[in-house]
């Protein structure tokens, strides 16, 4: 039996040992599966009281049952559900029982979520949507997920791709209606504004601002500077906890330590780099050359000085190595000035900080709250209003892009020939469709799909 036509089945809750864990099970042999050891069928979506024994007679637990025959259920095929106690013995003997009935496997990571996509249960946007919230760490993030798994931007394409074909047919309707005087003007006309209006849609959703996209990953924020300035200090400080090893010896810091942050809802991994200096050790040496990398590729830097020293304006941190001609494209640089606390001038008229420049002590914490509120008005502006957004990946963003120019180009053919015309129509319904994981889109699924958790 080929493996798309086996019974797959998998832990879809949390690992063991918990109070409750569930085992789904999909595929044409679900409902022998849940009479083996269920000993008959339940009412469809009611859950059941049943004691549950393996092929021989033996009883693996006293568990909660459900029956989905398909195709109303999530993958549109049969599902049965096995609600058990979540001890990791019952576990191994319930899915052991389960094994031990022909044609059936363990599940892949995703696949019951393909063989929904498969089955017409839900389009790709729907399925990134579901990916994008199993790893949603903030509630910013949670939100966005949600409103793609409801199919926010599955429902405008498929409208879209809808129009274009009724411009497309019409457009068509002229090439077969070519020697009937002024029938292909009169056809040409709404085609043409028709194919206008949903031109100006994708670009307009094209153009809106935000960056959806990066709400996905987070915002990247490198705590840098040199050795014994209060790096690790202050990354416990914003992490509310000890994440890095504190030390008055100058080097502790070796390596890049990362933690990830929810700041106001909005997702910020911190970086700890090591002390940026000259050094033969070679072992520092390296945490050098990793810290120089990452503070680079950081969207902000903290730069940290000691609260006395002196910055030549327009100066910039010593990020980049003399006369490698590297330069900085992407991210903005702070200067915090430390160890305010001890008395150090922070430089500033009066106690006020320049524009990008903060005093703090990260030993007791004085200016850490208005560092975090800077933080936060950085990351709103950074990510700019997700709400409503519909691109949230640039899979989708270059396919809109496709479609886009297809639609542009039609625009600019159809005068000099409705086939040339029809057939950028053409090409726009295909990257929409496959947009929406419709036509063409096997190269991708593995790769979306690999990344889900076994069991969903």
């Amino acid at each position: 039996m080929h493996p798309r036509d086996q019974t797959i089945f998998a832990l879809s809750s949390g690992r063991a040992p918990s109070a409750i864990a569930v085992v789904r099970v999909s595929g044409s042999q679900a409902g022998l599966v849940l009479t083996t050891l269920a000993s008959k069928l339940p009412v469809p979506r009611q859950a059941s009281r049943r004691l549950l024994r393996n092929s021989a007679g033996q009883p693996i637990d006293d568990a909660v049952v459900l029956w989905f025959p398909g195709p109303g259920s999530a993958t549109g095929e049969d599902i049965a559900e096995f609600h058990v106690h979540g001890g990791r013995a019952v576990l191994v003997a319930l899915l052991a029982a389960i094994s031990d009935i022909p044609n059936t496997r363990t599940a892949e990571p995703g696949e019951f979520t393909r063989r929904a996509f498969e089955n017409g249960k839900l389009d790709l946007t729907e399925a990134e949507g579901l990916d994008d919230l199993i790893h949603a760490d903030t509630d910013r993030q949670r939100r966005q997920a949600l409103r793609q798994l409801q199919g926010l931007l599955g429902d405008r394409a498929r409208d879209w791709r809808e129009r274009i074909i009724e411009a497309s047919a019409l457009i068509e309707a002229g090439i077969d209606f070519s020697d009937e005087g002024d029938v292909p003007a009169e056809l040409r006309a709404p085609a043409v504004k028709a194919i206008r209006a949903l031109h100006d849609e994708i670009a307009k959703v094209l153009a809106a601002q935000g960056q959806a996209e990066r709400l996905r990953d987070g915002l990247v924020v490198a705590i840098a500077g040199e050795p014994n300035v209060g790096k690790s200090t202050l990354m416990n400080q914003l992490a509310r906890r000890e994440v890095a090893i504190v030390s008055p010896h100058a080097g502790t810091t070796r390596d890049v330590i990362e933690v990830q942050l929810d700041l106001d809802g909005y997702p910020v991994t911190v970086i700890d780099t090591a002390g940026i200096r000259e050094t033969d050790d070679p072992v520092e040496q390296e945490g050098v050359r990793r810290a120089r990398a990452r503070a680079e590729d950081a969207d902000l830097v903290l730069w940290l000085v000691e609260g006395g020293r002196l910055i030549e304006q327009g100066a910039r941190p010593p990020l980049w190595t003399p006369g490698d001609g590297s330069d900085r494209s992407r991210g903005s640089v702070w200067i915090v000035r430390n160890k305010i606390d001890l008395g150090i001038d922070p430089g500033g008229a009066g106690g006020a900080e320049p524009a990008g420049e903060f005093g703090i002590s990260a030993s007791r914490g004085d200016g850490i709250p208005e560092l975090i509120s800077a933080l936060v008005e950085f990351a709103a502006n950074f990510f700019g209003t997700t709400e409503g957004a519909l691109v949230t990946r640039t899979r989708q963003r270059d396919l809109l892009r496709q479609a886009l120019d297809s639609l542009r180009r039609s625009l600019e053919l159809v005068e000099e020939g409705e086939e040339l015309a029809a057939e950028e129509l053409r090409a726009a319904a295909y990257a929409l469709g496959r947009l929406l994981g419709r036509v063409d889109v096997e190269d991708v699924l593995g790769a979306i799909f690999q990344k889900f958790c076994i069991g969903k």
